[in-house]
């Protein structure tokens, strides 16, 4: 069951209706029971392992907190904590890329090797649930959070619905509380959140599904195509993983909104970062926290000298590179981003400097430049994260401007679009939705769009949300529900 579908839509509206007119008593349980249900519909027997995860994190927690324990006792669970969550990660989503990377590895030095094959399905949001319950204990066992006694509470903490299949990951300093707070039905809540689902419809079904198809097309297939057919697809997948992903973002702030509930947001525009370092701090906000506080701070950060810092960004990045997917692909996508933050900390100092000598630094286009420089450093990454191979990926790379004499002839640019898989009305459509997004975006700055309005106009405000709903309800592409593309980790 996922968002944009119509199950979900029936299974929202009852538990929406249940929760409310139950006794406060019991709404918890009624939570809880939800959500499972909810996760049950994709697969029942890995509920087991939800509740598996879910039990090691909370009792270990307990123990750590218990201070009859000794501290190497404590520090034993805590540890034997970690390497079950993280073993059962690695088992159901690493072992096929050991595999491979054995088999190649034994292959350079001529030593015959047959791999195991092991027909493991990966659990749907096992990285996110996983990263969220390891959170939890790694920040009782540093007593920044108090251990959670209810069990009832801390299951719920770990699978809530809305966040539990692709995030937003919640610390529990944030959600603890206020799944232990009384609630009553709020109209205000049910409109705002509805104003959040309806936005990341409009991303999800609107724009990123329609122009999932040409993307699927030209990277399916990279050999067929060069030049310009490469590079429009690269930065149609850039607003495609966008609008997937933070459309899912969106409906799961919105939907837990209903509750009373409030998630981390998990996107703040971050097409508009003017450098990569502003990228991570808008793109993902909840993961790359994550890893800033449980990575990148334990191994040092930036209060280390200049080698030691490019090792932690490096390690950093080829930790979140390997947790998007196991695949060398993602490996080297978060690889190449650590290299651009090290390249940025060389580079941009002293250009700052300058900028600010000449006082150009909040020059229109000195920063127009920056935003689109670091766009175009963001979408070259995104070739290595959307191939399906290395090989492809290297393929794309070394063809991207290949026939670039011939871009500014119309006759070209329209057979190339053409045969992208779309059709011109179609891809047309999606362009000018990207641009309605660009601007709603820029308007909206660093807040959320529906923050942003608040200040406006009643009528104006009618007008954007009825806008937003015609849209969705003309262009969306409608079937059972394309899955988000964060499903996959």
């Amino acid at each position: 069951m996922i968002f944009n579908s119509f199950d979900f839509l029936v299974f929202m509206a009852a538990i929406v209706a249940a929760f409310y007119i139950s006794p406060l008593r019991i709404r918890l349980y009624l939570l809880l029971i939800g959500s499972y249900v909810f996760y049950m519909w994709w697969s029942v027997p890995f509920v087991l392992l939800l509740v598996f995860v879910t039990a090691v994190n909370y009792g270990a927690a307990l123990i750590i907190a218990n201070p009859s324990y000794e501290q190497r006792q404590r520090r034993a669970v805590f540890v034997a904590s970690l390497l079950i969550s993280f073993g059962i990660l690695f088992v159901f989503k690493y072992i096929p890329l050991l595999n491979e990377t054995l088999l190649y590895v034994f292959a350079a030095i001529g030593v015959t090797y047959t791999p195991r094959e092991f027909d493991l399905i990966l659990p749907l949001g096992i990285s996110f649930f996983t990263f969220q319950a390891v959170g939890y204990t790694i920040d009782v066992y540093r007593r920044r959070a108090e251990a959670e006694t209810s069990f009832v509470r801390f299951s719920l903490f770990i699978t809530f619905f809305p966040p539990l299949i692709a995030g937003p990951i919640e610390r529990a300093s944030g959600l603890m509380p206020q799944l232990v707070r009384a609630r009553r039905f709020d109209m205000d809540n049910i409109i705002t959140g509805l104003k959040y689902v309806l936005f990341g419809l409009f991303k999800k079904i609107v724009i990123a599904d329609r122009i999932a198809i040409a993307v699927n097309t030209v990277y399916g297939s990279p050999e067929n195509f060069a030049g310009l057919a490469l590079v429009v697809a690269t930065v149609l997948f850039a607003f495609q993983i966008y609008c997937d992903f933070s459309g899912y973002s969106d409906m799961a702030v919105g939907l837990a909104k209903m509750f009373g509930i409030d998630l981390t947001l998990n996107f703040r525009q971050p097409y508009q970062s003017r450098s990569i370092g502003e990228f991570w701090r808008r793109w993902h906000i909840s993961l790359s926290g994550w890893f800033k506080d449980y990575v990148y701070f334990p191994l040092g950060g930036s209060r280390v000298g200049s080698v030691w810092y490019a090792r932690n960004i490096l390690i950093t990045f080829f930790i979140s590179g390997i947790w998007h997917g196991a695949s060398w692909t993602f490996i080297a996508w978060g690889a190449l981003h650590g290299v651009y933050l090290i390249a940025e900390t060389v580079v941009l100092k002293p250009l700052n400097a300058v900028l600010g000598y000449l006082k150009l630094e909040n020059f229109v286009l000195v920063n127009t430049a920056k935003t689109l420089t670091t766009f175009a450093l963001v979408c070259f990454g995104w070739i290595l994260f959307r191939a399906e191979t290395m090989a492809d990926s290297l393929f794309i790379m070394s063809n991207l401007f290949h026939n670039f004499e011939q871009w500014g002839e119309v006759p070209y640019v329209f057979r190339t679009l053409s045969d992208m898989g779309l059709g011109m009305a179609q891809l047309l459509a999606a362009f000018a939705c990207i641009l309605l997004l660009i601007v709603v975006d820029i308007n909206a700055g660093t807040d959320s769009i529906h923050e942003k309005l608040m200040a406006k106009p009643a009528d104006l405000r009618f007008a954007f949300y009825m806008l937003i709903g015609f849209l969705t309800i003309a262009l969306g592409v409608f079937h059972d529900g394309a899955d988000f593309i964060y499903f996959q980790f």
